[in-house]
């Protein structure tokens, strides 16, 4: 896939999650063989006023392999305005995306997010913004919905707006946004957004493994598919992806050490980063999606919640080794 200038690498693209993709966890799935990664969604507004800590989740002094940013807001000057102020930093990005998914009631309150689905036009201003903001040659992206709800399933409205006025690609979540995220998607919905533009389209939801990839592609005609949480703990499912989509043989699962030293490695750069005291709260929800599938699971996660220190972790991998014996 070719975005502008960009050659995209054959493989799964990580997906923006709030709380969760930083650094350390974006650097981890691109070693693994993710396409690219995204940043943590950022306020359009809180940039304008000057916000540090949003400033401070787009920043990647070294990122591993293409990496995006995401940006939120309901008003395409303020969006405008955030880009130049980003690129006045020095932040650097290959991709901007757009958020128009996020289900999340505190961003949907004010406008933003999946509420942008009511209001095609304003998607399309949105990305018009974004589009002069940004120049010619930068990729901008759109992450969105199939729609609202039932009785407002706008995706095609909204995805012919944004290509339109645009757009160089859009990542769609197959569920509305009054499903937030029970199963299943409709794999439907998304192939009819995919057939109505002409742009590149990746699909998105329920994707846990490589044979489930192929098929969302099977039944959405999409141009790649967009992982998110079933990657946290098992970054090796961007491996696995990749070699199903070149018809290649899928590689060996990872053994228990390869995971811990993942685990280990990943929650160092954390603090490595942002310091322990602010990382440590965040590495538990991180080290709990690495005890899937472990004998002694439900003790281990109760054990991962109360990680305070980065030396809790080896005690935490002493426990894992201990429990599979």
């Amino acid at each position: 896939m070719q975005l502008k200038t960009l050659q995209i690498p054959t493989g799964a693209v990580f997906a923006p999650m709030a709380g969760l993709t930083d650094a350390a966890c974006r650097h981890l799935m691109a070693d693994h063989g993710a396409a690219w990664t995204v940043s943590e969604m950022a306020s359009a507004k809180a940039l304008c006023f000057g916000d540090r800590k949003s400033f401070a989740l787009l920043k990647d002094p070294a990122p591993h392999g293409l990496y995006a940013i995401q940006l939120f807001g309901a008003e395409p000057e303020t969006l405008a305005k955030a880009i130049l102020l980003v690129r006045e930093k020095g932040i650097r990005f290959d991709m901007l995306d757009i958020n128009m998914g996020c289900p999340a009631p505190k961003i949907t309150s004010s406008g933003a997010g999946s509420r942008l689905l009511l209001d095609p036009p304003l998607c399309g201003a949105m990305v018009a913004a974004a589009r002069k903001a940004l120049g010619g040659d930068t990729p901008l992206t759109v992450k969105m919905r199939i729609g609202w709800d039932d009785e407002h399933r706008t995706g095609v409205e909204v995805a012919k707006q944004c290509a339109g006025n645009g757009a160089d690609l859009l990542a769609v979540h197959g569920r509305t946004r009054e499903q937030m995220y029970i199963p299943p998607i409709d794999a439907g919905a998304i192939a009819a957004i995919k057939q109505a533009v002409d742009i590149p389209v990746l699909a998105n939801g329920d994707v846990t493994s490589a044979a489930g990839a192929l098929t969302l592609l099977q039944e959405t005609g999409c141009d790649g598919v967009m992982i998110g949480r079933a990657a946290l703990g098992d970054p090796w499912l961007f491996e696995r992806v990749r070699a199903a989509l070149l018809g290649e043989q899928p590689p060996a699962a990872p053994t228990l050490r390869q995971r811990m030293d993942a685990l280990r490695a990943q929650i160092y750069e954390m603090c490595e980063e942002k310091g322990e005291y602010l990382a440590m709260p965040q590495a538990r929800s991180q080290a709990m999606h690495y005890m899937k599938g472990l004998r002694g699971a439900a003790s281990l996660r109760r054990y991962c919640s109360m990680l305070e220190h980065f030396t809790d972790v080896d005690t935490l991998i002493d426990a894992v080794y201990r429990l599979q014996e």
